[in-house]
């Protein structure tokens, strides 16, 4: 296993009426986050809030391409970004524990903090297909390029860590520096995550690490 410690390129915020970053998701051109009450789709290009959309928004969010996934309370919500409407909801697996979410293999993947798990759902009925279990509280979660990544946050300590999805075994960590917590996490496609900074309310930029050195 490999091990280092996050390399952080930037930090947004903290913004205007928000207390608290939740979940994180990128449309692969803005950064969604949610603060409670509502999605912000954050510029990367210049820092600042291009919209938001008046939605419960307690935990994970996840983009499929077309449609935002937002965890309110003990539901999932789909929702067309283009006009805010909620088209569907889902039962959460956590009934209310659930934290991060993500979009991969046509299946929303679900973090359950204190419960340590990911599950793989069916994002039609809310079905459970398999489940992860971790070691640590689980917080944000993605996937790229193949890999499942995913944050923590226990005893005043976080990182990312990079996990084998069929067996769960730490493949890599990326220590975050000390007080510094993750609640979202999301991958932009390339070289970088993005982190929810919890009650900071802001959202950080981690240099995600070239899988070629890499060990089990």
């Amino acid at each position: 296993m490999k091990r280092s410690a996050a390399d952080i390129l930037d930090e947004f915020g903290p913004f205007p009426g928000v207390g608290r970053v939740n979940g994180v998701t990128c449309d692969g051109r803005l950064v969604w986050f949610a603060s409670g009450d509502r999605l912000n789709a954050l510029d990367p290009a210049d820092g600042g809030v291009a919209r938001t959309i008046d939605v419960a928004a307690h935990a994970g969010t996840a983009f499929d391409g077309r449609h935002l996934f937002q965890i309110a309370d003990d539901r999932i919500l789909k929702i067309d970004p283009a006009s805010g409407d909620v088209l569907a909801a889902i039962p959460a697996p956590g009934g209310g524990r659930d934290s991060g979410l993500a979009w991969a293999e046509g299946t929303l993947w679900v973090g359950q903090y204190r419960d340590r798990r990911i599950h793989q759902i069916d994002p039609a009925t809310g079905a459970v297909l398999r489940t992860i279990e971790s070691n640590r509280f689980v917080t944000g979660v993605t996937w790229v390029e193949g890999e499942l990544w995913h944050g923590t946050w226990e005893d005043e300590e976080s990182e990312l860590r990079c996990i084998d999805p069929v067996t769960g075994n730490v493949l890599e960590r990326l220590d975050m520096p000390a007080g510094v917590g993750v609640s979202g996490l999301e991958s932009d496609g390339g070289e970088r995550f993005y982190c929810g900074g919890g009650g900071r309310g802001t959202v950080r930029v981690v240099r995600r690490p070239r899988p070629k050195s890499r060990r089990a």
